[in-house]
């Protein structure tokens, strides 16, 4: 592998997550490697879950009109945590 060329290293646990209803995102910090040097970056991951009509919990990026205020919730919550470094737990909202 070149200088120039990007290698991305395995993804860990979220290192945050906020919840409302069934619309989650959680933050991750991956590490790249640029050039020989390693670069923290941050992402976020969205999905809902629901349960299916056999009883299984299953996730889909697929939003019903009521569900997006959630989403933008959460992403939201997820970007304000990755902007300003929020820590504090009460900023994970969970409504079930």
């Amino acid at each position: 592998m070149g200088n120039n060329e990007t290698k991305v290293k395995n993804m860990a646990k979220p290192e945050k997550s906020f919840k409302c209803g069934g619309c989650e995102a959680a933050v991750f910090e991956n590490e790249i490697i640029k050039g020989g040097m390693k670069i923290p970056i941050k992402k976020v991951s969205f999905q809902k879950r629901y349960k299916s009509a056999d009883g299984e919990w299953k996730s889909t990026g697929s939003l019903d009109v009521n569900e997006i205020p959630k989403a933008i919730l959460v992403l939201t919550k997820a970007y304000e945590y990755i902007s300003f470094g929020s820590s504090d737990e009460s900023d994970s909202h969970s409504e079930e």
